[in-house]
C-alpha cells in the first residue's frame, strides 16, 4: 500500500512537518510514501499537477489536510489514470466527510439535526422552523466554528429567528469561501465529558483516544460504544473518525464523524501506533 502525504510548502521532496513522524513510520512498516502538492489538490483542475510526484501502482491511503469532495473526487480521477486506488474512493469520501452523508445511519446515536443546501436567510429560516424551538449549534455540511462558540455556533433558541439569523451570519463570515454545502442546525446536547476520538478501519473500531483538541491531550475514559458499532459498521466506510462524548445522563452520543484521511492525530498517539492500526 502506497501512503500519500502533503509535501511541504517550499520543499516539495520533503513532507509537511505535520506529518512527518507518520511518513517515517510508513516507511519504517514497509510501505511506500508519495507526496502530493496540497495546494495545486485545492484549486478546480489542479489534480493533475497535485499528484505529478507520485510514484509506483495500487492501493493508497492518503494522510493530509482537508479538501472539499469536489477537489477529493478530481484527485481520486488523477490518481486512477496513474493507477493508484485510494482505498477511500470519492463517494465514500463525500459520505464520511459530509454531515448529510452519515447523519441518517447514526441518527439514534446524534443529535437531532436539519440542514440546508443554501446560505441565504429564508432557507435557515425553513431549517429552524423543522427543528423547533430550543437551543442548538450551527455549522456546515462538514465544519464547526467551535472557536467561535458564542458569536458563530452555539444559538440560545431557534425560535429567535432574527437572534439565531446573527449567529448564523456570523458563522457564514468566518467560513468564507470554506463554507461548504449548506448551513447544519443541531439540536444542542449538553456534554459533561472532554470528546473522544476513535479510529475506525472497514468498520471496526481499532483505536481510541483524545481528540486532538482536548487539553493537554488527556484520556481517562471508558468509552461504551455498544450502540455504536453497529451503525458505523452499516456505513460500510473504509476509515473513519468517530468523535464521541459523554451526554450528562451518562449516554456516550456522536459529535461527529468524518474521514479517517483528513483527521488530525492527537500527539499523545504515537505514529507508529498509528499507522500499525491502518495496515
Amino acid at each position: 500500500m502506497i501512503l500519500l502525504f502533503p509535501s511541504d510548502v517550499l520543499r516539495s521532496a520533503r513532507v509537511d512537518d505535520h506529518f512527518a513522524a507518520e511518513a517515517a513510520a510508513a516507511r519504517a512498516a514497509g510501505l511506500e510514501v508519495s507526496y502530493v502538492d496540497h495546494d495545486a489538490m485545492t484549486r478546480p483542475g489542479g489534480a493533475e499537477q497535485a499528484v505529478r510526484r507520485v510514484s509506483g501502482s495500487g492501493d493508497a491511503l492518503y494522510r493530509g489536510w482537508m479538501v472539499g469532495s469536489a477537489r477529493y473526487a478530481e484527485f481520486d480521477a488523477a490518481l486512477r489514470r496513474r493507477g493508484v486506488m485510494l482505498r477511500t474512493g470519492e463517494a465514500h469520501y463525500r459520505k464520511a466527510h459530509e454531515l448529510p452523508g452519515w447523519y441518517e445511519a447514526l441518527a439514534a446515536v446524534t443529535p437531532l439535526s436539519v440542514w440546508t443546501t443554501g446560505h441565504d436567510r429564508a432557507e435557515f429560516d425553513r431549517a429552524c422552523a423543522e427543528l423547533g424551538a430550543g437551543p442548538a449549534v450551527v455549522r456546515d455540511h462538514t465544519k464547526s466554528m467551535k472557536h467561535h462558540w458564542d458569536e458563530a455556533m452555539f444559538i440560545p433558541d431557534v425560535a429567535d429567528r432574527d437572534g439565531a439569523w446573527a449567529v448564523a451570519r456570523r458563522f457564514r463570515e468566518l467560513r468564507g469561501d470554506d463554507l461548504q454545502g449548506g448551513f447544519v442546525l443541531r439540536r444542542f446536547e449538553r456534554f459533561v465529558s472532554a470528546e473522544v476520538r476513535t479510529w475506525w478501519v472497514d468498520g471496526v473500531c481499532r483505536l481510541t483516544g483524545p481528540h486532538p483538541d482536548a487539553p493537554g491531550g488527556e484520556f481517562d475514559a471508558e468509552v461504551d460504544l455498544t450502540a455504536v458499532e453497529p451503525l458505523v459498521a452499516g456505513l460500510r466506510l473504509p476509515f473513519v473518525t468517530v468523535d464521541l462524548a459523554l451526554r450528562d445522563d451518562g449516554v456516550w452520543r456522536v459529535v461527529e464523524l468524518g474521514d479517517g484521511q483528513v483527521s488530525d492525530r492527537p500527539r499523545s498517539l504515537r505514529a507508529e501506533t498509528f499507522v500499525g492500526a491502518l495496515i
